[in-house]
């Protein structure tokens, strides 16, 4: 059975300075010490969460995902976060999933934030993104969505021997998740790592924004059982956890609840 290294990196962000944030990103990346193989940053890492699209938006050949193409090819990594992003006159919040090849994935975030006016500014995306590496197939999700269940939901697949078997592997939730709510954000990632049967990864800022909204980050891994491998609350950290493949199979052949979930389709 295969195993997943993945880094967190729980930080402050620079507000709504690109240059200072990807310097500062690129610093803590490259001062990784362990062999990882997916290194996961806050939701809008390189502004914090703005309501300027108009000023911050950048294209897909922009400065951000140029840079993550250079981070990814330079220390061989999957590096996922997201940015701000403009296509077709229309903004999105975009997350992308870029490979050490250049080529990438991206999941526009779903649920757009009314509360702090993200739907007056974003566009919201309508498809999601399962990402796969090393055999392990990786659900891509931002902020707001934790709040909504369906969307999260595992899906049956059909394999290549004509088994039913659960979407996808591990979970990841990339934020800017106010402190206020923290309790929200920590039971909702317990849920979702409970009734999916999935290792779950939700990456957090710290520290206050350009609008004083706390952040204090919160960063968590969950075990398909709900059992928490990591939290880390208020500080800045870095840190690399190995997730086994061996570990998930036998949580779904234990309890194979997964099998008796209802059958459903989302529409977009």
């Amino acid at each position: 059975m295969s195993t997943l290294a993945v880094t967190i990196i729980q930080t402050r962000l620079f507000w709504e300075n690109v240059a200072a944030n990807l310097q500062m990103l690129e610093e803590k990346i490259n001062s990784i010490p362990e062999k990882t193989e997916i290194v996961v940053l806050p939701e809008m890492f390189s502004t914090g969460f703005s309501m300027q699209p108009e000023v911050f938006a950048e294209t897909m050949d922009g400065e951000s995902v140029e840079w993550m193409k250079f981070i990814a090819k330079k220390n061989n990594i999957v590096l996922t976060g997201s940015l701000i992003i403009k296509e077709n006159d229309r903004y999105f919040n975009r997350l992308l999933w870029m490979l050490p090849n250049g080529q990438y994935g991206f999941y526009d975030k779903r649920h757009l934030f009314g509360f702090a006016g993200e739907d007056k500014h974003y566009s919201p995306g309508n498809k999601r993104l399962i990402a796969s590496v090393k055999g392990w197939r990786i659900n891509l999700q931002v902020c707001y969505d934790l709040r909504f269940p369906v969307w999260s939901r595992q899906r049956l697949q059909q394999n290549e021997q004509q088994e039913m078997l659960p979407e996808y592997d591990l979970l990841i939730y990339v934020a800017n998740w106010p402190e206020r709510r923290s309790h929200a954000w920590k039971t909702l990632l317990c849920a979702r790592a409970i009734e999916n049967q999935s290792y779950v990864v939700g990456v957090n800022r710290v520290g206050n924004d350009g609008t004083d909204i706390s952040h204090s980050g919160n960063s968590m891994v969950i075990d398909p059982l709900g059992e928490v491998l990591y939290h880390n609350a208020d500080d800045e950290d870095i840190f690399t956890i190995t997730l086994e493949k061996e570990h998930l199979e036998n949580v779904r052949t234990k309890f194979p609840f997964w099998q008796d979930g209802d059958l459903f389709k989302i529409e977009g």
